[in-house]
């Protein structure tokens, strides 16, 4: 083959200075087809469109004599941004280049394509010959994006004349830019042009499949799978070669023959545990990759049917008794497995994850009842580390939600009842564990339980007979602020549920129970970190909105003194719930807005201005206003935002006040929105006091909400990240660098 000469790239001196009139293309897409095209008559006069600015013959009415690409000498940069953003810029030149020929006629070969294409084309073939995995792996990730994005009749013929070198990939060993391979195959495999036609393409997934690893072929073997429209041998094929690993475990434990004849009649080819899993880390490694690869599998239509739910149960169950060394191995490999896995934590998490997943499935009722020994197993072993605790509680959760439950009730069937009632005894040794991760898992488990059977007979018995309740209120002063929150959030559904008691004191025998509200306002005003003042301000929402007994005997009362003390919270996300709890005590107020449709015979019936007027004093004692108001001139962009959708939520609904129309009807309106001017100005020193329903409905009619929202929308370095702003970036970059320096740019 006869070496081509080196392009010679133009110097920074040679390239356009003026600013360019369309945007820049995109890191995350390069195609035409999703930037949109600029027609040369919405130019301004006198500048050349970005593709001529990158030295492209794609518009030949601004250009005659066209600028070797840079692209082509940085395709194989040593930095990784540098090539990225070359190959983009090679797929934004093909695209443009290919427009008008290509188009007009889709059975135009290569050799009759415009200059520009034919040179990019034969970079990537001499790439693609090359002995250097990364000159490769640059012209694979090329296609890659040239076939994901664009999807026009001339891809068909450009993988055509490529397939072939992509195909020749395979012979090497090992396969050169595996990974790479891997995502341009897909690539085409999801191209609505390619893979319909006849082009070879199944047959060089199904030869891929069997040429690489199990390690690099797990990705193909998942992307096959996901494919709508695919071949029902290959589907076969590539779920055999994502099984392989999880039939290796079973042949080395020696599980039922049952199971493994599910897995082995997916077609796939026996292969030995010493020659899938030689060492540690390829074992490791493997399983947690096809652990993950079934766990986004298991939830998709087009997963492959029969799936085998139950071989898939009970080769997790194994490894995690694996893991945890409690299996008892009966050949060689089940001992070498066992201890390449024995206390793997990453293999741990891999597998509780799936196992959670799995949990939407039926099963047999021995391998249901294997799931919940396995769970509790690992919740009362002292070897469980904080991460797999965490993840063994998410996969209870899970099981107990899906459990079936007993006919004509809705509590927990008598298998899982059996289950929580060993549970129990050991979350109180979670909620005192030394590590606070344990403690937090802890307490998060019993929140979503209380949430879930807070109201069943059975489980209030069993958890009012622990000591998990006192427990968790005595985390409400734990030293860590990730416990505290938990704590609040366990602590506002035993309330919520009735579940909470007193615990008996000799120094005070039947004494009053101490205030919950009153300990979580002094939370909420004295703690120094920001999660249990959040997770405070979410209990006393979701109280307000469902009538907790404690808010329900003097609602008003209530809402003033968190809203004054959220007020003054230097959290913003406390002064966002703030809005939101402001917002619901507004609509259980004033009602929602009922939607009114045009063309009913009956016009909506507007509220009376005394009731309304009545309505809105509740609003201004709690002094919901100045809270809105003052939130609305709020540095933090997200407050602000909800402050606006909350007034104009309260405009909505006082559109029928036949109160004032302008700001000069009221005195103190004028005095309102003066203060305001000097909030917005960052003075809000001064407080508004109580303020009349007139004024409010009179300051909220005079107030653009709406340019206001449209200018909070707006992003605040929008400047910063225009397309204008960018290119100066670029071309100042260019000018200043030395001969030894380099740029992402």
């Amino acid at each position: 083959m006869v070496e081509k000469p080196p392009l010679k790239c133009p110097s920074p001196g040679n390239l356009p200075r003026s600013p360019l009139p369309s945007p820049l293309p995109s890191r995350g897409s390069c195609c035409p087809g999703s930037l949109g095209r600029q027609d040369p008559s919405e130019a301004p006069p006198g500048l050349p469109p970005a593709c001529a600015a990158a030295g492209s013959r794609a518009c030949a009415p601004w250009r005659v004599t066209p600028v070797p690409c840079a692209s082509w000498p940085t395709a194989g940069d040593s930095s990784l941004f540098v090539a990225s953003a070359a190959g983009q810029l090679l797929v934004h030149i093909l695209g443009l280049s290919l427009q008008g020929p290509a188009e007009g006629h889709p059975g135009l070969q290569t050799g009759d394509w415009p200059v520009c294409a034919q040179k990019i084309v034969s970079h990537i073939e001499e790439s693609l010959r090359s002995a250097a995995t990364p000159q490769i792996t640059q012209a694979l990730n090329v296609l890659t994006t040239t076939f994901g994005h664009c999807h026009d009749p001339w891809t068909q013929v450009l993988w055509g004349r490529l397939s072939p070198l992509v195909a020749c990939l395979l012979e090497k060993d090992p396969v050169p830019a595996a990974h790479s391979l891997v995502d341009l195959l897909l690539s085409v495999a999801r191209s609505p042009v390619l893979s319909s036609s006849s082009s070879g393409l199944w047959e060089t997934l199904a030869q891929t499949l069997s040429h690489l690893s199990p390690t690099q072929a797990g990705p193909l073997a998942l992307g096959i799978l996901k494919l709508q429209e695919c071949p029902q041998v290959l589907r076969a094929q590539a779920f055999a070669v994502l099984l392989q690993p999880l039939t290796c475990v079973l042949e080395a434990t020696a599980q039922a023959p049952g199971l493994l004849d599910s897995l082995d009649g997916t077609g796939g080819a026996s292969v030995t545990v010493d020659t899938l899993l030689p060492s540690k880390a390829a074992c490791v490694g493997l399983l947690c990759r096809t652990l993950a690869h079934l766990e986004l599998l298991q939830p998709l239509p087009q997963r492959p049917s029969p799936w085998p739910q139950a071989p898939l149960l009970g080769a997790t169950v194994t490894i995690l008794r694996l893991c945890s060394g409690s299996a008892t191995p009966t050949s060689d490999a089940g001992g070498h497995l066992c201890a390449f896995l024995v206390g793997c934590v990453r293999v741990q998490r891999a597998a509780l994850d799936f196992l959670g997943t799995l949990s939407q499935g039926t099963g047999p009722r021995e391998l249901v009842t294997q799931v919940f020994a396995v769970l509790l197993e690992y919740l009362t072993s002292p070897d469980s580390s904080p991460t797999v605790l965490k993840k063994a509680f998410q996969a209870t959760f899970r099981w107990l939600q899906s459990s079936p439950e007993t006919p004509g009730c809705s509590d927990l069937d008598p298998h899982a009842h059996l289950f929580l009632r060993e549970l129990l005894p050991v979350l109180p040794k979670r909620l005192c564990s030394p590590c606070w991760e344990v403690r937090d898992s802890g307490l998060e488990f019993l929140t979503q339980m209380i949430g879930r059977w807070g109201g069943q007979a059975g489980f209030r018995r069993a958890l009012l007979a622990s000591e998990v309740p006192e427990l968790t209120e005595q985390l409400l002063r734990d030293p860590e602020s990730y416990v505290r929150a938990s704590a609040v959030a366990a602590m506002g559904q035993l309330s919520s549920q009735g579940l909470r008691v007193t615990p008996a004191s000799p120094e005070h025998p039947g004494g009053q129970q101490k205030s919950l509200l009153a300990e979580l306002l002094h939370i909420l005003s004295t703690d120094s970190e920001g999660f249990p003042r959040r997770a405070v301000m979410h209990v006393f929402t979701q109280w307000l909105r469902d009538g907790h007994a404690d808010v329900a005997g003097d609602t008003e009362r209530f809402v003033a003194r968190v809203l004054q003390v959220a007020s003054q919270d230097l959290d913003w996300e406390v002064r966002a719930q703030g809005l939101e709890l402001a917002l619901v005590f507004l609509e259980q107020t004033l009602g929602r807005p009922s939607s009114h449709c045009p063309y009913a015979v009956t016009p909506p019936v507007a509220a009376p201005p005394s009731s309304l007027a009545q309505a809105l004093r509740p609003l201004c004692r709690v002094q919901l206003f100045e809270f809105a108001f003052r939130a609305l001139f709020d540095c933090d962009r997200p407050v602000a935002q909800k402050s606006c959708d909350l007034l104009l939520f309260l405009r909505a609904q006082t559109a029928s006040y036949g109160g004032p129309q302008g700001s000069g009807s009221v005195p103190e309106v004028a005095s309102v929105e003066a203060a305001l001017q000097r909030w917005q100005a960052g003075d809000q020193g001064q407080p508004l006091g109580y303020l009349e329903p007139e004024v409010v409905v009179a300051v909220l009619r005079s107030m653009d909400l709406e340019g206001l929202r449209g200018a909070l929308a707006e992003s605040s370095d929008r400047v910063e990240k225009s397309p204008q702003s960018l290119l100066q970036d670029v071309l100042a970059t260019v000018g200043a660098l030395g001969e030894d320096e380099a740029d992402c740019y």
